[in-house]
């Protein structure tokens, strides 16, 4: 294989601010990732499309920090009962993101 097809399988992940937001659509705020934030990890919902390199770009330039890796869940939906029909919750996926020693992230500030 020659230089130039090596390169053309390489991804390039910079990505616009508005796909940014979109890789990192909300942070999980329960027991086990508060837990997990005193071990420098964070816990992002990100969409089912969204791969480890985008995660880790998009959080390495919306929050300025240094991260290590990146572990994704898909959390496959439930088939629950609503008035007596049968439904399905959508699935859900998320990022559990390892941050760099001294790291951190503060959820509460306000993104630029």
């Amino acid at each position: 294989m020659s230089d130039t097809s090596m390169t053309n399988k390489k991804k390039n992940h910079s990505l616009s601010k508005e796909v940014l937001y979109d890789v990192l659509r909300a942070p999980v705020t329960t027991e086990k990732s508060t837990i997990l934030s005193e071990k420098n990890q964070i816990v992002f919902r990100v969409p089912l499309w969204a791969s480890k390199p985008e995660i880790k770009a998009a959080v390495e330039m919306l929050f300025g920090v240094k991260v290590l890796r990146v572990n994704t869940l898909v959390q496959k939906g439930k088939l629950k009962r609503f008035r007596g029909r049968l439904g399905r919750r959508s699935d859900e996926k998320k990022a559990f993101v390892h941050l760099a020693d001294g790291q951190s992230v503060d959820l509460t500030a306000k993104l630029a």
